[in-house]
């Protein structure tokens, strides 16, 4: 693997969501640790699912894996992190300023802005801090998906200006008189990403125009803020020795053929490694040492290829089967959540496309910083509105309006006040916010489509909205009504949650986890996806044969223990591009069983 030559002491691996960042990352962890070199694998994923592909707990606290000598991990939990951040600066002023500044230094350090920065924190110390990492010799990074890990990467450049022009005002960071070791940290961080001798970034990607589209974009934003040092893995190419057995593999190769034929050309000059797809679950040391070699020897985890299989098709509900039940209210809000890369995108826009062409409103958006619905529809569609919840965009337009409303009063020294406030990362958080709240309201008169963001993000921005829920309910008089837009998420009357995921293990045991954290925000799921099942389809190739086998546990575990509703999507042999495409997803499927009681049947 190229990517392993004389690898230098950091090594980052980012991508869009669902493309096998943290398998890679963990297999690559394995193999230093194997040469025998001193490995801390590390993940700044709010989702990280690092300790369920060893079979351990990892937490926030530096654990030595037992199974591979050499090798240690740590998972950044951002709500730990922020509750310590809180501690360390509240902490010294409680007893010592008056009562009411430090209640407002406190709501200050409430919000989800403060839970990225208080991460990001643990993020840059691991680059800085000779006390924490100065037993090893490699530390490898398994990021969240796309849009967080730039916004991290840029966090250190943007903190430090921030605290370098700071006049002793409060942010989320805390009272900024107290954060030279923040500053220093900060640039010391961009320093050691900026050295090529130090620092390798590698973009994982499959074998899909949207994902290798992405990358493209991710190299050149990451390229300007100094990470030069890049390189490409093609993760889950299917292998050309099953393409000629099936039609199914045979589609499946071409499509992915095409798309490695036509590479971004910001991505042809990058050293570029492929990985073909394996026929069984990355879970578990056995796996996960295959993932970069060819198995060896008849014991392998790969053995079964060469058995015959006999798995049957599913009969399960299908997607028709829930646009029927929610195109039935006539309006509302569906919002799509799940782990990145298991298809939300397309089901969002296979729902909200299937409601217009029934005559209704809808309104069809993400909050994806990563995400392409346009590319997904290719094309217009009468009664059908699309928009993106642009972090950037949403952030000036902020800005613009509070210097138009409030900056118009003051004097050029209160405008310049104004000014500086409006710079702080914060902005970007309350901004979001507004335009996240704008959208929900509008599920009162239409269909509100929404794909989320990958799973950690979605959460942060739940986290928000439930912070706004808490200040207006303390604000307002005993007694007195009033709505806010985490009650709308809460009324399953307004608000129809999906969570997505595709029939393995990693992404189910992420959606499970998911549902545990919505229900404990009082929001409780409508149904489960799961999304390009190879079992849902009929295949002669050995390789999906023995996918859809490992497939079946996931399902089962799905409808049994999880889901009160659900639906299975087949992996289809044309990428569902397109309006009609996005159609048949919702439309032509076999006929479902009634979604309230149906478990998946063997036939």
């Amino acid at each position: 693997m190229k990517f392993l030559q004389t690898p230098p002491r950091f090594l980052f691996f980012t991508g869009k969501g669902g493309v096998g960042k943290t398998s890679i990352a963990c297999a690559t962890s394995i193999e230093l640790a194997a040469l025998g070199k001193r490995v801390l694998l590390v993940s700044t994923d709010p989702a990280s699912n690092v300790g369920q592909v060893f079979g351990i707990t990892i937490g926030n606290q530096i654990t030595s894996v037992t199974d591979v000598p050499n090798l240690s991990a740590l998972e950044i939990d951002p709500q730990a992190a922020a509750q310590a951040y809180r501690d360390r600066i509240v902490g010294p002023v409680r007893g010592v300023l008056p009562a009411s500044i430090v209640k407002g230094i406190e709501e200050q350090l409430s919000g989800a802005c403060t839970t990225e920065i208080a991460a990001f924190d643990e993020f840059t110390a691991l680059l800085v801090d000779g006390a924490l990492t100065q037993d090893f010799d490699h530390i490898v990074f398994d990021t969240a998906p796309t849009g967080h890990t730039i916004r991290m990467l840029q966090l250190p450049g943007a903190w430090s200006g921030f605290l370098q022009d700071g006049k002793g005002d409060a942010s989320c960071l805390g009272p900024l008189a107290g954060l030279e070791k923040q500053r220093t940290q900060y640039q010391a961080a961009v320093d050691a990403l900026a050295d090529a001798q130090k620092t390798r970034l590698i973009f994982v990607a499959r074998a899909q125009a949207a994902t290798l589209r992405e990358a493209a974009r991710t190299h050149g934003e990451l390229a300007g803020i100094g990470l030069g040092q890049q390189y490409l893995v093609i993760n889950g190419v299917f292998p050309a020795s099953e393409a000629a057995s099936d039609p199914l593999a045979q589609a499946i190769f071409a499509r992915e053929q095409a798309v490695l034929d036509n590479l971004p050309e910001a991505l042809r000059g990058l050293p570029t490694d492929h990985i073909e797809l394996k026929a069984f679950n990355l879970m578990g040391l056995v796996a996960l040492q295959q993932l970069l070699h060819p198995p060896v020897g008849p014991a392998t985890t790969t053995a079964a290829l060469d058995e015959p299989s006999d798995t049957p098709n599913i009969k399960a509900p299908n997607l028709a089967s829930l646009v029927d039940d929610i195109a039935l209210d006539g309006h509302g809000l569906v919002m799509l959540m799940g782990k990145g890369g298991v298809g939300k995108t397309t089901l969002a826009a296979a729902v909200a496309v299937e409601l217009a062409t029934r005559g209704h409103e809808v309104h069809l958006t993400t909050s994806d910083p990563a995400a392409h619905l346009m590319e997904t529809l290719h094309g217009t569609l009468a009664h059908l509105t699309v928009s993106r919840i642009d972090p950037h965009e949403v952030t000036e337009a902020y800005r613009t309006h509070v210097l138009a409303s409030k900056g118009a009063k003051l004097d050029a020294a209160g405008r310049a006040v104004l000014e500086e406030d409006l710079r702080s990362p914060c902005t970007e958080e309350i901004a979001v916010f507004q335009a996240f709240s704008r959208v929900i309201r509008e599920a009162g008169k239409k269909f509100v489509v929404m794909d989320t963001a990958p799973t950690g993000h979605t959460l942060l921005l739940l986290d928000a909205t439930g912070a706004y829920h808490r200040d207006i309910a303390r604000q307002m008089a005993s007694g007195a009504h009033f709505t806010t837009p985490m009650m709308q998420l809460q009324d399953s009357k307004q608000t129809k949650v999906l969570i997505v995921t595709l029939a393995e293990t990693t992404p189910v045991l992420e959606a499970a986890n998911l549902q545990a954290d919505l229900r404990r925000a009082g929001i409780e799921p409508w149904a489960w996806v799961i999304n390009n099942s190879v079992a849902a389809v009929p295949t002669t190739s050995p390789l999906l044969k023995k996918r859809a086998d490992n497939e079946l546990r996931e399902i089962n575990a799905v409808c049994s223990q999880h889901a009160t509703r659900f639906a299975l999507v087949p992996l289809l042999k044309d990428e569902p591009i397109g309006v009609d495409r996005l159609r048949q997803l919702a439309t032509n499927l076999p006929s479902p069983e009634p979604a309230s009681t149906a478990t998946p049947q063997e036939t």
